[in-house]
């Protein structure tokens, strides 16, 4: 939903036959192409439920079920298999290779995890860290992948694993990001005075962020700045309302508007 503000999207995923709500319909008019959606019969959606503490950056998991997430990846469309920006979602870091097995040639791929693979699943997802460009984690994770408490170590520890872009989501306190080749950004974030459901805030700053690589086609280091401040910027519509409303009642405009806000106040 957040990289569809800034052009056409290529959709590949697996729901089970328990899924709450039509994509179909949530994605209509947006540009999204649902071709890769597998809604499977026999099989459960993924489900994840949490308790978030009061400053709400601070969660913990209350409840896992990997469902779909344990099964066979979806197939990527033939028509997809030339896509050049890929955003590999939080799943199987195994899972995420075979996926991206089916992509041709990309120019820029980005992925995600959670504590749950970097625990049980080291040696996958060491190799999937040698097959992207960039990885997308929070904090915690990022402690927890490189073994060490003190962040920015913990960034180039991250980056000497194999990953070219590190990028280190900080909830409230904004982002940082470094790069192998040289570079690194601290980024607040947008100064929102409302936080309803910070869930999915985290992909929508990927989403974000992605959208607008693609959009410009370009992995510059200005460029990716500027990605990095749209995909900030597009988590704090995600963080006004529940589930998708932030983003859904939001407008391009509207994104363009906050990120002039952005600039103004990290300009001194």
């Amino acid at each position: 939903m957040a990289a569809s503000f800034f052009g056409p999207v290529r959709f590949v995923g697996a729901v089970g036959a328990d899924c709450p709500f039509d994509l179909a319909e949530v994605f209509a008019g947006r540009g999204v192409d649902l071709a890769g959606l597998e809604v499977r019969p026999q099989s459960k959606t993924f489900r994840w439920s949490g308790t978030y503490k009061e400053d709400m950056d601070q969660r913990t998991t209350d409840r896992l079920e990997l469902n779909v997430l344990a099964e066979a990846p979806p197939a990527v469309p033939a028509a997809f298999q030339d896509s050049r920006f890929v955003f590999l979602a939080n799943t199987h870091p195994r899972l995420q290779l075979e996926l991206l097995s089916q992509v041709r040639r990309p120019h820029f791929v980005a992925a995600d995890t959670m504590d749950h693979w970097i625990r049980d699943n080291p040696a996958d997802l060491r190799a999937l860290l040698e097959r992207i460009d960039c990885l997308i984690i929070n904090e915690d994770e990022a402690r927890l992948l490189a073994k060490e408490s003190n962040l920015i170590v913990a960034a180039y520890k991250i980056l000497d694993m194999g990953v070219p872009v590190a990028l280190i989501k900080k909830g409230a306190s904004g982002s940082l990001m470094v790069r192998r080749k040289g570079g690194l950004l601290l980024l607040p974030a947008y100064p929102a005075t409302q936080v309803i459901d910070p869930t999915g805030a985290g992909d929508s700053f990927a989403g974000g962020f992605m959208g607008y690589l693609a959009a410009t086609g370009r992995t510059d280091l200005a460029t990716v700045k500027k990605a990095l401040a749209y995909g900030t910027v597009a988590a704090s519509f995600a963080i006004a309302d529940f589930s998708l409303k932030g983003l859904t009642s939001a407008s391009r405009e509207a994104i363009d508007e906050r990120l002039g806000e952005l600039r103004k106040l990290t300009r001194f």
